[in-house]
């Protein structure tokens, strides 16, 4: 018997609602290719314009309406309870794409992103389907999922200098991403909680294991 989260959306419409979350790629795809200034130019208004749509449902009956009828069945039950007024996954995603891109450097967004995307979809799906063995607050084998997966975007994710340390520092950084995506549930969003401690966790290595290294990609827009 697999472990399912009480109030989770069916296994169809969670499929549905991670392939939309797998469009959050571009956002690290796109960023290698812009500076910073301009991938905030965009994401600000963007993230402004979800955090207002997503809470005024809570206080206009038209535009509740008119988002339920479009939103409301991929929404998990946490969404949608008009007491604590939560806001959405996607608009965590864009928070926390504003926040990692605005504080921390490239090469750390870029990953962090990246394994926000690939990593969550890759528990989600494979925790819902066959978690059976529990490991702290979900299921051993979603965060073996997410840490598989993430992994391999470290392999394929930009480096400074493509060191042994740097590959190293990503693969413990998605170590603490999963785990972060494993206790989130029930008091912080996980789409926040990856990538801040993905770029947390590879702040404090890179100061430690490489404190030398320039922390700017090479050849690649700043």
């Amino acid at each position: 018997m697999t472990l399912i989260d009480q109030g989770s959306i069916d296994y169809k419409t969670e499929l549905l609602r991670k392939s939309i979350h797998m469009c959050s790629l571009s956002i690290s795809v796109i960023y290698y290719f812009i500076t910073k200034e301009l991938a905030l130019s965009i994401l600000i208004p963007l993230t402004i314009f979800s955090v207002v749509l997503d809470l005024s449902r809570y206080f206009s009956p038209k535009i509740a309406k008119v988002f339920y009828s479009l939103f409301g069945f991929m929404l998990r039950e946490h969404e949608k309870l008009e007491s604590k007024k939560n806001l959405n996954g996607a608009t965590y995603v864009l928070l926390a794409a504003t926040f990692v891109v605005a504080v921390f450097p490239k090469v750390f967004v870029i990953p962090a992103i990246a394994v926000l995307i690939v990593g969550d979809v890759a528990a989600a799906l494979i925790g819902r389907k066959f978690g059976v063995h529990k490991f702290l607050s979900k299921s051993l084998e979603g965060t073996l999922a997410f840490f598989f997966t993430g992994s391999i975007v470290i392999l394929f994710t930009p480096k400074i200098s493509g060191s042994a340390e740097e590959y190293l520092i990503g693969f413990i950084a998605v170590a603490v991403g999963a785990i972060a995506e494993n206790i989130s549930h029930g008091w912080a969003d996980d789409n926040l909680s990856i990538p801040v401690s993905v770029c947390l966790t590879m702040s404090l290595l890179y100061a430690i294991l490489l404190p030398d290294l320039n922390l700017i990609l090479p050849n690649v827009p700043i």
